[in-house]
């Protein structure tokens, strides 16, 4: 079982979402709503979220994201941030660019959601919530093929993580070969919007935004997590839950070094 970090219950929770894409930006629009559920829980100031994605909105992004033709051109995280900060009257910030050697996260972040779509780009975050000096405390991680998926929340090895003996495993200890950037097929083409609904199921992505904020919900509540992540497959209708259980990490990992 985890709970929550204490001091992340008295002061406004930092979140950084990198990635604007089909994910992401369900994410992102869920945001708003754990944000006014916890200030009406009695948390004193929510959350504080900012955007990173240096993509610009394609008209093929429109048929699967919340994009409009009149947006075409314009970056996708400033059109999402400016839509909530009018809508919600918020303050939220919008990056518009890749976290990549020349742009990095910063390190006052409280939680990072990962909503990329290359091991490369996972690779990066990972090499930044797990620098020595590093004080993020958690890292949530979502990714999906066509029709299934998973969400992983966990605590990278870092300065504020490193003496915790049950503190939860992030989705790179448990799954290695998901930053392996050697892994990526960088051969696909363009898709067109039927191409992009081939290689996607249209809900995959708002399935696994609304498991992975749920699962927010209930750290930000403090309440007691049995589980801090799962694995998603539309095609089966399946949901297994990822134990926050020590055996279970041990199992995940001899399974996968037999793999190797």
């Amino acid at each position: 079982m985890h709970t929550i970090l204490p001091y992340l219950l008295r002061r406004t929770v930092k979140v950084a979402v990198v990635g604007c894409g089909g994910t992401g930006s369900a994410v992102i629009s869920g945001l708003p709503h754990l944000h006014q559920a916890l200030l009406a829980y009695g948390h004193p100031s929510g959350l504080s979220v900012t955007v990173m994605d240096g993509d610009r909105i394609s008209a093929t992004n429109c048929v699967r994201q919340p994009f409009s033709a009149s947006e075409i051109g314009l970056f996708k995280s400033v059109v999402l941030i400016n839509r909530l900060n009018l809508f919600w009257g918020l303050d939220w910030e919008a990056v518009p660019q890749h976290v990549n050697e020349n742009h990095d996260l910063r390190n006052d972040f409280d939680l990072v959601i990962g909503c990329v779509d290359s091991r490369a780009a996972r690779a990066k975050i990972h090499e930044t919530v797990t620098r020595s000096w590093c004080g993020i405390p958690y890292w949530l991680d979502i990714g999906n093929s066509a029709d299934s998926g998973q969400f992983v929340l966990g605590q990278p090895l870092n300065r504020i993580n490193k003496h915790k003996a049950d503190r939860l495993r992030a989705v790179s200890e448990l799954f290695p070969e998901i930053i392996d950037a050697a892994l990526d097929d960088d051969s696909q083409p363009s898709c067109s919007a039927a191409e992009a609904l081939e290689r996607q199921h249209p809900f995959i992505n708002q399935t696994l935004a609304n498991l992975s904020l749920a699962l927010l919900s209930r750290l930000l509540r403090c309440e007691p997590l049995s589980y801090h992540g799962g694995f998603v497959n539309l095609a089966s209708g399946s949901l297994i839950a990822l134990r926050a259980d020590s055996r279970v990490w041990k199992r995940i990992r001899r399974r996968a070094a037999r793999a190797a």
